[in-house]
């Protein structure tokens, strides 16, 4: 007894000690989580019992790490048993970690229902769809190279200085501590020369005025080079939101007796938000950066400031919703010929965050452009500089898996590849109204199926095309006439094609096909049975003959063909002769050369009364007359 006694105190006590052990375990991950140690956090979260909150934290640690894999793996278990409990931002971000992972048909229903959640009535448009549009306009073609001076931890965010370039990077030489986030150090400046061909070499440490314990990164510097502006981290942790945060700033440093100095904040910078990413206009009378300031739209923003001859500063003023998204527009630069490129994750693209371009005229930005699949990836790319005289620059990207962010040296071209497009629009032929969630299908010349799409909001279409081909696109909808147009592509340039589909209700085409009662029917003389007959009788069959000249008229057309009794007799009775009457009736159309497939008859009997004459002795011959009918149905 005594045994069993000490036995079972020491399996309690084991299980007790466990079960505090992983409740301590568990407390621990949740607070590197809050601190933003996602690394450690995750590794912890892993191994602790599932539930909505780790599985949720596990889904972030590997998304803020741009892990896109497991990201999916969580996300994906997290709105499979959780999706009623969850911010709709879990469904931004589940589409963009399946982007991530180039799944993009199952990434654009994810987005979709994201954008559902906000009531957001603008049309959000196919992935794939999209960038075969881009590839078909973009005006140039990137061919990224991989930068000798990367090493195994971050290197990113390039700037012009001379004929040298300065970029941020957490090479372990620097001697840094670790940075929790990504379980690196933190980012120091560094400093390349760059040879004949482009390539960045003999990296070196920046000024020792300018690196410190904590980051600094993105670089921007005067035409003169004795001006820089860069981003900081602040050395203390202020409360927003409930939440410790270390927040970027923006710091200016002038070169003199050959060295950097008079390092100080810019004025406009805060403890309670973010001011980072510096760039410079041409002629350096105005600072862009990103933001999360007050009046942002999204989580981070572009903002411009003018720089005063006095070298004080303006009011920070937000790019606006063209440029600004909900989500992130982060990484400014602007070119000589005042072209804003940045990088968006609101913005639609292959995943995360893409490059875009947005021309400056006449003093607002116009709508930015996706730089093409060229240069963008399913991951993050970002931070492009170029030399527009050149067409020679930098950008940023985590493209490779297992890898973090690397530099790549680019060289663009002029866009000379023939792209073969077939696009438009479905409207309704009479009233010219836009016809969404119409469908619009490709077929070969012999009718095979290619590919097709259910029109969104704005009703476009577009298939990307091989040359020397013939085609056909088709545009079909409930109740309407289908329109086909055939066409052909050739092997000399870049070969557009602008179909409009019009689709034109059948009831408008034909004055015998009207709307009653919210059904769509084919309006014939009465067909006339004898008593307790279903056969079709010549009179009958010339009727009919109106319905066959229809149908043979339209070949997509279905039918429902229905048949109809008065009240008197038997309700079986009624319904078994009715049936008899509408497939006597069908076999008569069958029989005429109209397919099967397209017909379906059915015997309502005394169900479907026109008026009141639901039983027997309270109505004339005439009333009950009107409920002995044929009626023929549109289905398609």
């Amino acid at each position: 007894m005594m045994k069993k006694f000490i036995v079972s105190f020491i399996l309690i006590t084991c299980f007790a000690a466990t079960g505090y052990s992983q409740k301590w375990e568990l407390n621990k991950a949740n607070r590197l989580f809050e601190k933003r140690a996602y690394i450690e956090a995750a590794e912890i979260y892993e191994r602790s019992e599932k539930n909505i909150t780790t599985i949720k934290n596990l889904g972030d640690c590997y998304y803020f790490n741009t892990k896109m894999e497991d990201a999916v793996k969580w996300y994906g278990l997290l709105i499979k048993n959780h999706r009623d409990k969850l911010d709709y931002q879990y469904l931004f971000r589940y589409a963009q970690a399946l982007k991530g992972v180039e799944n993009y048909e199952e990434a654009d229903k994810w987005m979709l229902q994201y954008e559902e959640a906000l009531a957001n009535d603008a049309s959000l448009q196919n992935t794939l769809e999209y960038m075969a549009k881009v590839d078909a306009d973009v005006p140039y073609i990137y061919k990224p190279v991989n930068a000798s001076t990367n090493t195994e931890k971050s290197d990113f965010g390039t700037a012009f200085f001379g004929k040298q370039v300065v970029y941020a990077s957490a090479n372990e030489t620097t001697g840094n501590k670790t940075y929790k986030w990504n379980d690196q150090p933190y980012l120091d400046l560094f400093i390349a020369k760059v040879d004949n061909e482009g390539n960045l070499i003999e990296p070196l440490p920046f000024s020792e005025a300018i690196n410190t314990p904590t980051h600094e990164a993105l670089a921007v510097f005067s035409k003169d080079g004795k001006t820089m502006y860069f981003s900081r981290t602040n050395e203390k942790k202020v409360k927003v939101n409930d939440e410790k945060v270390a927040n970027v700033k923006i710091y200016k440093a002038t070169f003199e007796d050959g060295k950097w100095s008079n390092i100080e904040e810019l004025p406009f910078n805060s403890d309670a938000y973010s001011c980072g990413h510096p760039a410079l206009n041409h002629d350096n009378t105005k600072l862009y950066f990103a933001s999360d300031m007050p009046g942002t739209i999204g989580s981070l923003d572009l903002f411009e400031v003018a720089i005063n001859e006095d070298g004080t500063f303006g009011e920070p003023k937000n790019l606006g919703p063209n440029i600004n998204t909900t989500k992130r527009d982060e990484f400014p630069y602007m070119s000589e010929y005042n072209t804003l490129y940045f990088a968006s994750n609101g913005h639609l693209g292959l995943g995360n965050l893409d490059l875009f371009s947005s021309q400056l005229e006449e003093g607002a930005f116009k709508k930015p452009n996706n730089l093409g699949s060229s240069i963008n990836s399913s991951l993050d790319d970002f931070a492009l500089i170029i030399n527009e005289k050149t067409d020679k620059g930098f950008f940023s990207s985590n493209r490779i898996p297992e890898k973090d962010d690397d530099i790549y040296q680019f060289k663009r071209k002029e866009f000379i590849k023939p792209i073969y497009l077939v696009e438009g629009v479905v409207t309704d032929k009479n009233s010219g109204e836009i016809l969404p969630n119409s469908l619009v299908t490709l077929l070969d010349k012999d009718n095979n199926v290619i590919a097709d799409t259910i029109v969104k909001a704005d009703g476009k279409y577009v298939f990307h095309l091989e040359p020397n081909q013939e085609y056909k696109v088709r545009g079909t909808r409930k109740l309407y006439i289908p329109d086909e147009e055939e066409f052909t592509t050739d092997s000399e340039g870049r070969i557009q094609h602008d179909i409009a589909l019009e689709l034109e209700l059948y009831s408008d085409a034909e004055g015998n096909i009207v709307t009653e009662n919210g059904d769509t029917v084919i309006k014939l003389e009465k067909i006339y049975f004898d008593f307790d007959k279903w056969d079709i009788k010549p009179q009958a069959a010339k009727i009919l003959d109106e319905l066959v000249a229809v149908m043979k008229k339209y070949p997509n057309m279905v039918i429902e063909i229905s048949a109809h009794t008065d009240c008197r007799g038997g309700l079986d009775y009624n319904l078994e002769l009715s049936h008899k009457r509408a497939k006597s009736t069908l076999d008569y159309v069958v029989s005429q050369g109209i397919a099967p497939e397209r017909l379906k008859s059915i015997g309502y009997g005394e169900m479907q009364p026109l008026n009141k004459c639901i039983r027997e002795g309270i109505c004339t011959e005439e009333e009950y007359d009107v409920n002995r009918r044929c009626e023929f149905k549109l289905l398609n």
